[in-house]
């Protein structure tokens, strides 16, 4: 019988491993230089948890088993883990000002996700980096989050990258005129950009105009902006307005360079979750685009939490490492191969095997990082020779029977 993982599980490999733990750290690197830190949350949470906020489909859940207090699951994303563990620490203190806010956290994790009715062995398992921003709203925490989005991408040295960005409560409120039944379909069809199936919803000529109006609002931004300020605006859909004018201009002049940003309030897919901000950053190389990551504001999460349902302001984002991996294989940046060994330790003679291992511990206790693997026998030295060549070992020690080395320097044939 051969054993295979379960459908749409995967191993991953040394060399996938150290290219997608190359990604992870540079952006890990991102993270620390804006003062970012590290949380950890438990992989399993209690399905109630997961799905707070509307953002999270119970069928896309991987549930274990029934406990007595309550259905378990396997994280889908970390955001609400999150959420929930900074607001148990704030319910639990005496005083909020044991916790210092804003909070500027980053996680590099594994979710899962079973996939939808149709899609059976489709990928269970993903892999993210993120930051969430928790404890301070407005539009300098809006432009840190987006301008430490860009300098992600940089860093990794993607060229061909746009921000699409949305606004969750402005887009509600454009929808705000049709019928309750009606909104979700057109919300839907926007969100598809199924364009045929608005033209045939059962709309008033006026609703109709209005949804197809809606259908076109992507593109440059002034452009857009300009657009939406041509409608019979309400006092708090023109302050919304206003502040995205104001997010575009300061990101452009935060930046070496204008960041690629389309502005789309069709962007509605994660509506239910987020209260201001949405935006994807995706790819565009080679003809094809692919999404590498999304996020968005979520002021009112925190307080479904929170025990007196106190809330606080949350921005943040995620990156999608298999996206990225698929990118950058690409770009010739990535590692070819594992990371080489610096030693190789050879005993001369079974006599010197124990004092090999002395030798080879030794390096190994060196203030310097080394790779230090010992050769296990069964070889001649020409093959050892030729396995250090061809593994891109830089030494080799050749120990004799009182432990003393021969260092030899493995040098590629000319």
């Amino acid at each position: 019988m051969i054993h295979q993982p379960p459908p749409g599980a995967r191993d991953l490999l040394p060399l996938e491993v150290t290219q997608k733990r190359w990604i992870a750290n540079h952006l890990q690197q991102v993270f620390h230089r804006w003062s970012y830190h590290r949380i950890i949350t438990s992989t399993l949470e209690w399905l109630d948890t997961l799905m707070a906020g509307g953002a999270v489909e119970r069928s896309t859940v991987i549930q274990l088993h029934d406990a007595e207090e309550g259905t378990l699951g396997l994280r889908p994303e970390l955001t609400a883990s999150i959420a929930r563990a900074m607001v148990t620490r704030i319910a639990g203190s005496n005083s909020e000002a044991c916790l210092s806010l804003p909070q500027r956290l980053y996680y590099n994790a594994n979710v899962f996700r079973r996939p939808t009715i149709g899609n059976h062995g489709r990928q269970l398992e993903f892999y993210q980096s993120g930051v969430e921003l928790l404890g301070v709203g407005g539009l300098l925490a809006d432009g840190e989050i987006l301008l430490l989005l860009a300098d992600c991408l940089n860093n990794l040295g993607l060229q061909q990258w746009h921000l699409i960005l949305g606004e969750a409560r402005l887009t509600r409120s454009l929808l705000s005129p049709f019928p309750k039944p009606m909104q979700d379909k057109v919300r839907q069809a926007i969100a598809y950009l199924d364009r045929v199936s608005l033209e045939t919803l059962p709309l008033s000529p006026e609703l109709r105009e209005r949804a197809l109006f809606l259908f076109d609002l992507r593109g440059d931004p002034a452009d857009v902006l300009q657009k939406v300020a041509s409608l019979d605006l309400d006092s708090s859909e023109h302050e919304i307005v206003s502040n995205l004018k104001s997010l575009v201009e300061l990101l452009n002049s935060s930046s070496a360079s204008p960041l690629p940003i389309v502005l789309d309030l069709t962007l509605v897919q994660t509506f239910d979750y987020y209260t201001g901000i949405v935006f994807e950053v995706v790819s565009s190389s080679e003809g094809s685009s692919r999404v590498l990551g999304q996020g968005g504001r979520y002021d009112q999460l925190l307080s479904l939490y929170h025990p007196q349902g106190e809330t606080y302001p949350g921005i943040g984002f995620c990156l999608n490492l298999e996206d990225l991996h698929y990118v950058l294989l690409s770009s010739n940046q990535l590692p070819s191969r594992t990371p080489a060994s610096d030693w190789l330790v050879v005993p001369e003679f079974p006599e010197a095997e124990a004092v090999a291992f002395t030798y080879a511990q030794k390096l190994r206790d060196s203030e310097h990082l080394v790779r230090v693997e010992m050769d296990l026998g069964g070889r001649s030295p020409a093959q050892i020779r030729a396995y250090a060549l061809g593994h891109g070992i830089t030494y080799i020690a050749w120990v004799e029977t009182d432990g003393t080395p021969r260092i030899e320097t493995v040098t590629k044939k000319a």
